[in-house]
């Protein structure tokens, strides 16, 4: 556990952490404050955040369970000491950590006599498991237990689909990161003024550090806010003459075949411009529904960012490894989806 004296700034609005500890692999706390704020602000601030910390944050789980020879889901599997109903509710207990942005398969496939646990799935490489020794079923007899399972990453609540589908069980997945989150205020004198100190406390089940959600969370809450810089409702001017954004060409070629036509795509690009420098740098790659290995490789090439990305041109782009032609048609449908160019 980590705690630190709490020394008010008296200028500057600055966070820091306060507080950290590790109770279990699926149990983890921390605890911030944010200060000075002028009275009223830490109730704002609290009450968005608290929300953004329990709705706004993905979690990976797995959703779907199939299994052959299973007549139905509270039947009783020869050889296993647990009923598959129960099997399903241990599946759903497993904590996963990923970067996933569709749907991805995985399986069990073991031999008793012996015990299963979370070890025993078989992953694809950008899943991990916070806890592996999470019980699944007991094996009493020499006899295979194969199960396929289908990993998600959403926001809870989630629409559950059909409960089933080709013999597949659905799991009521429960895709909160964060466990809790509460937020308190502490008012005090500074001179002539009344000013307060927001401590936010955070519990999250090892997916995410509370640090780690702590930002995803002010990102999440930042980017719903983004739409209401658009100029197009009351055709107001956001641009300042120091904070203008200057681009960088963004065209690709491969194999001497130009992706994008020159003129649509700088026209595109001119219509971008109206944005603010600081806008640009609140919408971060990893909100974007980019494949696993394209954002793996912006992120060794420090883009975290769009405005890192548009201020990088065609050659440095082409240069990152592994980085293909695919990559930048997705790109250009995510820039065409912040800013609604058809």
């Amino acid at each position: 556990m980590v705690r630190e004296k709490v020394t008010v700034s008296t200028q500057t609005l600055q966070w820091k952490c306060v507080e950290s500890r590790t109770d279990s692999k699926r149990l983890n706390y921390g605890r911030f404050i944010l200060c000075p704020l002028m009275k009223g602000q830490a109730d704002t601030i609290g009450i968005a955040m608290r929300r953004a910390l329990l709705g706004e944050i993905k979690g990976t789980c797995i959703t779907r369970v199939k299994s052959e020879n299973v007549p139905n889901e509270y039947c009783a599997v020869p050889g296993i000491q647990e009923s598959f109903h129960d099997i399903v509710t241990n599946l759903k207990k497993i904590v996963l950590r990923s970067n996933l942005y569709r749907t991805t398969d995985a399986s069990i496939c073991v031999r008793g006599p012996g015990y299963v646990t979370a070890q025993d799935i078989i992953l694809p490489p950008y899943v991990e498991i916070v806890d592996n020794t999470q019980h699944i079923a007991s094996l009493t007899e020499p006899i295979n237990l194969c199960i396929r399972l289908e990993i998600a990453r959403s926001r809870y609540p989630r629409k559950m689909p059909d409960t089933r589908r080709d013999g597949s069980y659905l799991i009521d997945a429960l895709f909160m990161t964060v466990l809790n989150a509460n937020y308190s205020i502490h008012s005090y004198r500074n001179g002539n003024e009344n000013q307060e100190i927001l401590f936010l406390e955070i519990w999250t089940n090892g997916s995410l550090t509370p640090k780690e959600a702590l930002h995803e969370a002010s990102r999440n809450l930042i980017d719903l806010l983004i739409p209401f810089l658009d100029e197009e409702e009351e055709n107001l001017i956001l641009e300042d003459d120091e904070h203008t954004v200057y681009f960088s060409p963004f065209t690709f070629f491969h194999d001497n075949f130009t992706f994008f036509d020159n003129f649509t795509f700088y026209d595109k690009l001119d219509k971008l411009r109206k944005y603010q420098n600081k806008a640009l740098k609140l919408i971060f790659i990893d909100q974007s529904e980019l494949s696993p290995r394209a954002y793996n490789c912006l992120k060794r090439s420090n883009i975290y960012t769009l405005f890192d990305l548009l201020n990088k041109s065609q050659e440095d782009l082409m240069k990152i490894e592994h980085f293909r032609l695919e990559d930048a048609k997705q790109i250009l449908g995510i820039i065409e989806k912040y800013f609604a160019i058809d």
